[in-house]
């Protein structure tokens, strides 16, 4: 069988131009109509679903703090004195209707890390699964699946803190395989110079669910109590679901109302990147730089991104005297910054790509270094500001939203290099990636024993230094064509392939 891509360039190591079969070997088909299409029903879809995932996530880190009897912690909080106290007396009644648990801060830790360890397991198997059945189902019911056991967590927080673990553990699961899966139906939906919009658009909703989860967690817990928080985002999660499968398909050839023009627009757009070889070329693929310059991009943003999710609250609440869960509207500001950064930066890449010619690596590159390089800098500055609440909240804000570059950076770039491994290629860089969520707290705990802003500055310049590291690796060794393992076909069975 003759290789899909005769005159592909010839080698994973070679610099230089674009060499995208689209962008500079085909010429360019028509762009098919945004409006009422198929690709883009996706991504909102995606975009909601991704909402929901992050919001079963991180709705936790809320309720526990009314799960917990304050009075089991007290003794193991050490507030630093070194700034002056900036939260106020709440006046309103808060309801205290909800269970409350005596779990040491060890403990807790336990509770929050476990997610982590089912998330990391998923990653690779999800990414091949993905690859060879398509990502819908993986992704509906990994969604499905999480927001199930959401709803027995107030049970399983009866029975016990191993049966809360044990659950925790089986949503990380589930959510494990969300993202190479979506990653491995966008290597089949995705036309090359849409890639940066349409891949922002499904993944900031995991930005947007984390905005509106916090402050929301907050207000249930507040005026309800804390179990309603986890039946709340349960029942969105599995009414998603049924949306998911109704109107979704795994291809374009499979969509039941996409219209003839989109359905040839996009598969014609494809037609010279996607592999027709049936096995995983799994040696050519791990030996490439381009996959393990985003292995490392990868984990060095997680680490940043991880130590900011888990430990603002205790930064605010122990170091500047503001306790940040008194406030839902702050803890989200961040985020939000990143939603929106996401979203325009999407645009902002597919259009010097489609308009201005970038290359894809240039764009890649450009993106990924300011998404990483701009937060290192902020997060030091935000350590070395001092007490001044204000302009700390401000530096780690800009810290957080400047992140959102990466979204068309090394985000996306496994779909630039191989997109019909794409599935696998983001679950071996997941894989790495959820590494910085297990230990990095941990690290950062270490660093910090009395609190002082003098190791707080210590874990920020670490966690700066790391994604430093991780933008210039990334950039000198990033790649923006299609690799060639990711598409000939191989020769020992190209015989029996015709």
């Amino acid at each position: 069988m003759k290789s899909p891509v005769p005159d592909l360039a010839p080698s994973d190591g070679e610099e230089g131009e674009d060499r995208t079969p689209l962008l500079q070997r085909a010429p360019r088909a028509e762009t098919a109509p945004v409006c009422r299409s198929a690709r883009y029903n996706l991504a909102f879809l995606a975009f909601f679903g991704f909402f929901v995932l992050y919001s079963l996530r991180v709705n936790l880190s809320v309720a526990l703090v009314d799960m917990v009897d304050s009075n089991t912690t007290a003794a193991d909080n050490r507030t630093a004195n070194e700034c002056a106290e900036h939260s106020t007396p709440i006046k309103v009644l808060h309801n205290q209707t909800g269970k409350k648990y005596r779990w040491d801060a060890e403990t807790q830790g336990w509770i929050l890390g476990s997610f982590f360890y089912g998330y990391i397991i998923t990653q690779i198997p999800a990414g091949y699964v993905a690859s060879r059945s398509g990502g819908k189902l993986l992704l509906g019911f990994g969604v499905l699946g999480t927001s199930v056991f959401t709803l027995f967590t107030p049970l399983a927080a009866d029975f016990g803190v191993g049966a809360l673990i044990a659950l925790r553990a089986l949503e990380g699961l589930g959510e494990g395989v969300t993202f190479p899966a979506m990653h491995a139906m966008w290597s089949s939906w995705a036309p090359p110079l849409e890639r940066s919009k349409l891949l922002s658009i499904s993944y900031a909703g995991a930005q947007l669910g984390t905005v509106v989860s916090l402050p929301l967690s907050g207000i249930v817990c507040f005026y309800m109590n804390w179990t309603y928080v986890f039946y709340l985002f349960g029942i969105v999660g599995i009414i998603w679901f049924i949306l998911w499968i109704w109107l979704v398909s795994d291809t374009p050839e499979t969509h039941k109302t996409i219209s003839p023009y989109e359905k040839e627009y996009i598969l014609s757009s494809l037609r010279n990147q996607l592999s027709s070889q049936k096995s995983v070329p799994w040696v050519p693929m791990l030996k490439s730089l381009a996959l393990w310059a985003i292995v490392v991009a990868h984990f060095s943003y997680n680490w940043t991104f991880y130590t900011l999710l888990t430990l603002l609250p205790t930064y605010m609440k122990e170091v500047l005297r503001f306790n940040i869960q008194e406030n839902g509207f702050l803890s989200a500001v961040p985020y939000l910054g990143c939603w929106l950064c996401m979203i325009l930066s999407g645009q902002a890449a597919d259009n010097l790509r489609a308009k201005w010619n970038f290359s894809t690596l240039c764009v890649r590159r450009v993106f990924s270094l300011i998404g990483m390089i701009g937060p290192a800098v902020f997060l030091v500055a935000a350590g070395f500001i001092g007490c001044d609440y204000s302009l700390a909240v401000a530096f780690l804000t800009t810290s957080t939203t400047l992140g959102g570059f990466c979204s068309s950076g090394f985000s996306i770039n496994h779909l630039d290099v191989a997109p019909s491994y794409a599935g696998i290629l983001l679950g071996i860089t997941n894989t790495f990636a959820t590494i910085p969520g297990m230990i990095g707290p941990i690290i950062a705990r270490s660093l910090t024993p009395e609190n002082t802003v003098g190791e707080w500055q210590t874990v920020f310049c670490l966690a700066a230094a790391v994604n430093v590291f991780g933008a210039i690796f990334f950039t000198l060794f990033s790649k923006g064509e299609v690799q060639n393992w990711a598409v000939r076909v191989n020769p020992e069975t190209e015989g029996t392939n015709k």
